[in-house]
């Protein structure tokens, strides 16, 4: 037997994947797709008692959250801030980058550096779903279009400041009208911000819109900067038709290192969901 055939095969490295859970404080999208509420504190013991990683909040505004007392809880319990939500901007102030009015447009401007400047202290992303806004009233799909990529650009220069991504969320039809796909997300922001505006893959979005949702993954993966954990009925990971085994393939393959962070229901209640994301989580990704 020659030495060759005698030498051991190298081991490709493990990719290692970091669970996260989303909390909300906006009591305008009551009733919306998060597994904790109202106190990010609580939210972030449980969180830790149950091996996740980290957690994602959605704020009210930048000044919503005193920064000295999130450092202290995030120190206490060893977990990372995965990302911070812009979404309050549109909730609760009606405010997107698409808006007819030039004022509008650039209070959410203003609105989302705000929270670029609260979550890259903390080096997590700030996260642009619904606050891209859509076309109509008024508006061309061309000027629509226009308008994201020049806040995106600018944007995601201000988030290379803090060496985070910008990160841009395709949503279904039903949530907006400018990219619904991956790969349309990837085309409408391909070379802004200086390649540093990256894509959330939210796997229940991706199930309206992709033929082949891991397909997708994989054909997208360097443009991937974070994805939302959650079943193909919004339910906690699990509780769907998700086909977890596929999915959880996709993203090895892809070597992707970012979070995998539960955006779901409370269903049946927030920590019976938060437990079983995990457990999901456990089974096909650890």
């Amino acid at each position: 037997m020659s030495a060759l055939s005698n030498a051991k095969t190298p081991k490709k490295e493990q990719v290692m994947f970091r669970s996260s859970v989303t909390v909300s404080l906006v009591q305008e999208a009551r009733g919306g797709p998060f597994v904790f509420w109202d106190d990010y504190r609580e939210a972030a013991k449980k969180a830790k008692s149950l091996g996740f990683d980290a957690i994602e909040i959605f704020t009210p505004g930048p000044d919503a959250i005193k920064a000295g007392e999130l450092l202290d809880t995030l120190e206490e319990t060893g977990l990372k801030l995965a990302a911070v939500g812009t979404g309050a901007g549109w909730v609760k102030h009606k405010l997107h980058l698409c808006l007819p009015d030039a004022v509008k447009r650039q209070q959410a401007r203003d609105f989302i550096r705000a929270i670029i400047d609260f979550a890259g202290a903390f080096g997590a992303p700030a996260i642009i779903g619904s606050m891209q806004g859509r076309h109509g009233d008024g508006v061309s799909m061309e000027q629509a279009k226009q308008w994201l990529r020049e806040a995106l650009d600018e944007l995601g220069n201000y988030a290379a400041e803090y060496r985070v991504p910008l990160i841009y969320e395709p949503l279904n039809r039903y949530e907006t009208n400018l990219a619904n796909t991956l790969e349309a997300a990837t085309a409408l922001i391909g070379g802004v911000g200086g390649g540093n505006v990256k894509l959330l893959a939210d796997l229940f979005h991706m199930n309206i819109e992709e033929t082949d949702v891991a397909k997708a993954l994989v054909d997208n993966a360097a443009m991937i900067g974070h994805i939302h954990f959650v079943d193909t009925n919004r339910r906690p990971a699990g509780l769907g038709n998700m086909p977890w085994a596929k999915i959880a393939e996709a993203v090895r393959s892809m070597n992707y290192s970012g979070f995998l962070s539960a955006e779901a229901f409370p269903y049946p209640d927030s920590d019976a969901a938060a437990v079983q994301t995990i457990d999901t989580y456990r089974k096909f990704f650890s």
